[in-house]
């Protein structure tokens, strides 16, 4: 049988909402306790603190509570049992498609992200080839070129903003190694790709009500306007293969070669769909991590320096090969990446649509609502994690980590869900940071104050100015000490 999509889906906010109302009147079992009353003022602060008001919310209510926003109930279900339920021994019974990652359709079109089922499970298995462990290591002079590069283009003293300068490097990063494309190409320096991108994602953290909108000149429009700039990169670069026959290692040859059963091949728009699903997934997260990961070392530069002790010890001066960027090799950078995902992870929210009523925690919550869990919350729950705000590395000491409960610490999803490019995105993490840390040292600009904001993924709201400045050469006794 053919690899066919899902049927397309509705834009039409209307028929969202209607839909979502007439599930909530078909309900069998009541909603869990919360705040189930109309409140635009609620709406508003989850938009723009929902680590507080879900933190409260947990508080008040425990581990699954309900709460109204904008038009429609949302059951959110937050800690380690609630975590598990969804990603693992409930998985069957919770949708993708058909919960509120349908807005992101409107992007990224029917990729991993936003698919379910049969047609999930086959799409997975025609990609993981390019995912493969040698795989992975094989992108990984790619990914040390570009970073090479990048960094020899900053200058002592300058003001970089770190985050845009690691979004652009990864985007370098994935359309090379993930899709075989030129980044230095005329296509795509036709195109800026990062920039777009960031400006269509800018549209998921506007306010619902301006979501909702459709028609010229609003925010909908203009994400589509860049989806189909980013739409023109793609689809060259599947037609120019085509033509050719040119192939490589790169994921974008594996979607162009995938056959079925029957021997039908992907459409155009298939491929397109898992090409735009793959550089956002392939380059936004890791631009959020090591945007925070040095936002926390410039504030605890302790950290940092034994970071430069570990990699002057274990790799000399010499570049890092994918063999050495391993927890058994590089454990104190393992760590500094693990505190920062628990604090930060960059996919911060799960939605999903339940298919059949169940119970969590102790809780009855209906069929055919939405149901969301969060790894931010998750990880920032004072009675899972100690200090739960506080940047404290030594949590994820090998011992301590084999002993977290199960499901408390999933920033890359869980179960058949977990994220295709985890060793991908890990390996490019440790890469540039590793890279970083030898090149220089890096001083937060007076004054910045992190904000968060919240679009499909977790990034600083202005960025992360910060001054490049000489790194201090770790003394000998400094490394010993740092070792030990």
């Amino acid at each position: 049988m053919p690899l066919e999509g899902p049927p397309p889906v509705s834009f039409n906010p209307l028929a969202a909402m209607r839909s979502d109302l007439r599930a909530e009147r078909a309900i069998s079992v009541p909603f869990p306790p919360g705040e189930t009353r109309v409140s635009a003022k609620r709406t508003e602060r989850l938009r723009r603190d929902p680590l507080g008001m879900l933190l409260e919310g947990y508080e008040r209510y425990g581990p699954v509570f309900t709460m109204r926003v904008f038009h429609g109930n949302t059951v959110f279900v937050l800690g380690p049992e609630a975590n598990y339920h969804v990603l693992v021994a409930g998985a069957e019974n919770f949708a993708y498609r058909e919960g509120q990652y349908r807005d992101l359709i409107g992007l990224l079109g029917d990729g991993l992200l936003t698919i379910d089922g049969e047609f999930h499970r086959r799409s997975r298995l025609a990609m993981l080839p390019v995912f493969h462990r040698e795989s992975i290591a094989a992108a990984h002079q790619t990914i040390l070129e570009e970073t090479r590069a990048a960094i020899d283009a900053m200058r002592l003293g300058e003001r970089v903003d770190l985050y845009t300068w690691t979004r652009h490097l990864a985007m370098r990063i994935a359309l090379r190694a993930l899709f075989g494309i030129d980044p230095d190409g005329p296509a795509a320096q036709s195109v800026d790709a990062a920039e777009l991108f960031e400006y269509a994602l800018g549209f998921y953290g506007r306010e619902y009500a301006l979501q909702a909108l459709r028609g010229p000149m609003t925010p909908f429009a203009k994400m589509r306007a860049a989806r189909s700039r980013l739409d023109w990169l793609v689809y060259s670069e599947i037609a120019r293969r085509r033509r050719s026959g040119e192939r490589g290692l790169d994921l974008l040859s594996v979607l162009l070669d995938a056959r079925d059963e029957d021997g039908s091949s992907l459409s155009a728009r298939q491929v397109r769909d898992e090409v735009m699903t793959l550089l956002f997934a392939g380059h936004d997260t890791s631009t959020s991590t090591i945007a925070f990961m040095f936002y926390e070392l410039a504030r605890q530069p302790e950290w940092a320096e034994r970071l430069r002790a570990e990699q002057d010890e274990v790799l000399a001066g010499r570049a890092p090969a994918a063999a050495d960027l391993t927890g058994e090799t590089l454990p104190t950078l393992e760590m500094v990446i693990d505190e920062t995902l628990r604090l930060y992870p960059p996919a911060w929210i799960g939605p999903r649509r339940s298919r059949e009523n169940f119970t969590v925690c102790g809780v009855q919550v209906p069929g055919g609502i939405p149901v969301d869990y969060s790894s931010w919350i998750s990880h920032r729950l004072p009675d899972v994690w100690p200090e739960a705000h506080a940047f404290l590395p030594e949590r994820f000491a090998p011992a301590a980590k084999a002993a977290l409960p199960r499901g408390a610490y999933i920033p890359f999803g869980g179960g058949s869900r977990t994220c295709i490019g985890m060793r991908f995105g890990q390996l490019e993490v440790r890469t540039i940071a590793t890279l970083l840390l030898a090149a220089h040292s890096f001083e937060l600009e007076p004054g910045y104050t992190l904000r968060i904001r919240q679009m499909p993924t977790i990034s600083p709201r202005d960025g992360l100015p910060v001054r490049v400045q000489a790194r201090a050469r770790t003394a000998p006794a400094a490394r010993a000490t740092a070792a030990a």
